[in-house]
């Protein structure tokens, strides 16, 4: 990137000293390709006038729709169905086959309710869920699903560690699409091992791309490769968020409208 007027970084990017280094003192803009911000050293970026950008808003329904698809996939069972067909098992219909559980009637707990948990919300209130906006874990206990949303902040990196699993239902269960280390992986396996939650679905891990090999292993576990905001319209928004921000800055002079630093 030597001799880079702008930079569109993507979130597994360390957007900081060395990358402006690299690039040299001309660098005035990074767009970054995510909305998280969990990557950028805001303090470099501001002592050096660089402009940072991120994508709010074009992935909100896609990210959403990936939280309620994977908490249905591990209520009801379908990705643990699917692995049984093509293990070429035999299985036939029966009266308690496979049973899950419905959505209807379950209560949602949302942490972090901005774009995307607040749109979280409102899918999971068309599939009969009550939802509960959560601003701390005092009512933690409450829920029968658990759905982050938060940014990666010092504050909550590993929010939901042992103390906070063992406060849950022993039939409730955890969705992240936010960030892989606002949970403890290790303290989430034992949880699930020992009963004290029934399940987790997981977009994102603590030290991505590698899995904590236990949860390969478990049968209530959904797991995706943080395909959060992986649909061609989310990702052709993000891209187009980043060339404005290019346009705004380096031929325009003005400000981006999504700056955040």
């Amino acid at each position: 990137m030597a001799g880079a007027d702008g930079i569109v970084a993507t979130p597994i990017d360390p957007v900081g000293e060395a990358m402006f280094e690299a690039a040299g003192p001309q660098l005035r803009v990074v767009a970054n390709f995510a909305v998280g911000t969990d990557n950028i050293d805001f303090d470099v970026a501001r002592r050096r006038g660089i402009v940072i950008t991120n994508t709010p808003d074009v992935l909100t329904g896609a990210t959403a729709e990936l939280a309620i698809g994977i908490l249905l996939s591990l209520v009801r069972r379908l990705a643990e169905g699917d692995r049984l067909v093509r293990r070429r098992e035999a299985w036939g219909w029966s009266t308690s086959f496979m049973l899950g559980t419905g959505l209807q009637g379950l209560t949602l707990g949302v942490v972090g309710y901005g774009r995307i948990g607040s749109e979280v919300g409102r899918l999971a209130e068309a599939f009969g869920m009550a939802v509960l906006p959560m601003r701390d874990l005092d009512r933690i206990g409450e829920v029968d699903a658990l759905t982050l949303h938060c940014p990666l902040t010092p504050e909550t990196r590993h929010l939901i560690d042992a103390a906070a699993l063992a406060r849950m239902k022993p039939t409730a269960v955890l969705v992240n699409t936010a960030r892989g280390p606002v949970v403890d992986e290790a303290a989430l396996v034992d949880a699930l091992q020992r009963g004290t939650i029934a399940g987790a679905a997981l977009d994102v891990f603590e030290r991505e791309p590698e899995v904590t090999e236990a949860l390969l292993s478990l049968e209530n576990v959904v797991l995706t490769p943080h395909l959060g905001s992986a649909t061609v319209a989310a990702r052709e928004g993000m891209g187009a968020l980043c060339i404005e921000a290019m346009r705004a800055v380096l031929l325009e002079g003005r400000d981006p409208a999504n700056r955040i630093a």
